[in-house]
């Protein structure tokens, strides 16, 4: 993984994490690496690691079992306002975006439908 040096390693490794759940890659109630095996996996240090996993519990998203490791929670309404904030945070962005550049919603809404149609017809959507 390449790091933004502009935002903190373990909120892009939170969100990196936070990505593979809502994606499926990790399942609901799936161990998580150790500390250290997620420190090697990322080439970070493992006290970050224990942050994101910490502010992964404060999230409610993962949880600790002692001595048996750290588990993504099995709340499929939790992983579903997850993924819903994450799309929300996306939109927020690109609109951003696009009215840094003059652009308006509708604008905007034109340009998605064009793009959409763009990957139906080469295949890449």
């Amino acid at each position: 993984m390449e790091y933004n040096t502009a935002i903190p390693i373990y909120l892009q490794v939170m969100t990196s994490i936070k990505r593979d759940i809502v994606t499926g890659r990790i399942k609901p109630g799936a161990k998580l690496p150790s500390v250290r095996d997620l420190a090697l996996q990322y080439s970070i240090n493992p006290n970050t690691v224990s942050r994101v996993y910490r502010e992964l519990e404060t999230e409610e998203l993962c949880f600790t079992r002692r001595g048996m490791g750290t588990f993504v929670t099995e709340d499929a309404g939790r992983v579903e306002k997850l993924r819903e904030d994450m799309a929300q945070e996306l939109v927020r962005e690109f609109l951003a975006g696009i009215r840094q550049l003059g652009m308006t919603d509708e604008e905007a809404l034109q340009l998605l439908k064009q793009y959409r149609e763009r990957e139906k017809m080469t295949g890449t959507a």
